[in-house]
């Protein structure tokens, strides 16, 4: 077999392994009782938390968060408002886990300290900040 053929043959296997992996819902979770349905209702609550905006937990077991970063016209909204409240550099954007429902803009003051502003994803107004030392406005 020469490296063309190689090359061929690993990338197939390695998709037919992928293909498997999500076919079986790569669910370790331990439970034998109905591994297909648990798997579908877990991603029926997934799409159905992503259609409102909300963030995504990763794993079972307690992961970290993941907050989905703004894209498009509401980053550039919702950055527009964070900066007219604190004019400084945007660090991040993004649909905020600790208090679902609204958009989180990271900002970066000018005496180098750090603030986060949350903001109506529907209005853009800002609810209210919290300072990255602990303290909230």
């Amino acid at each position: 077999m020469n490296a063309p053929q190689r090359a061929l043959a690993a990338a197939l296997s390695t998709a037919a392994l992928l293909v498997g992996l999500v076919a079986c819902g790569g669910s370790d979770s331990g439970d034998s009782a109905s591994p297909s349905s648990s798997a579908a209702a877990g991603q029926a609550d997934d799409d159905a938390q992503a259609a409102e905006g909300g963030a995504q937990a990763e794993g079972e077991e307690g992961g970290d968060v993941v907050e989905t970063p703004l894209t498009g016209e509401a980053k550039e909204k919702a950055e527009a408002a964070a900066l007219a409240a604190f004019p400084s550099t945007v660090i991040k954007s993004e649909e905020d886990a600790e208090n679902p429902g609204t958009y989180a803009v990271e900002i970066r003051k000018a005496d180098g300290g750090e603030v986060e502003v949350y903001l109506d994803p529907k209005t853009y107004e800002v609810l209210k900040t919290k300072d990255e030392a602990g303290d909230d406005d």
